[in-house]
């Protein structure tokens, strides 16, 4: 099951935010989302849990949970939707204009 955690604190890493989870059962990964540019934590990541029940726990317990004088965010992941800015253009989304050579 993949989980995503919110409002983390800025100051928690990827072995951290594991032995958090690891409480409620097995971690296959934990991953704080780093800044490319800067790598610095943008305050949320992503566990995954091989049982669905032992995440739905984590998820229970864990919603809300005060960390670091933040409350936690964290629900099951929802896949990426395929939209948005890729390689080329401007962050607007749209696609680069041709160029007159």
């Amino acid at each position: 099951m993949n989980i995503y955690v919110g409002n983390l604190p800025y100051s928690l890493d990827d072995d951290q935010l594991r032995e958090l989870f690891a409480q409620e059962g097995q971690v296959r990964s934990a991953r704080v989302i780093k800044d490319r540019e800067t790598g610095n934590s943008r305050g949320f990541g992503f566990v995954d849990m091989p049982s669905q029940e032992e995440g739905e726990a984590a998820i229970s317990r864990l919603n809300g949970y005060s960390l670091g004088g933040r409350k936690l965010t964290v629900n099951e992941a929802k896949p990426r939707e395929g939209g948005g800015p890729g390689r080329g253009g401007d962050r607007s989304g749209r696609p680069p204009r041709p160029r007159n050579y």
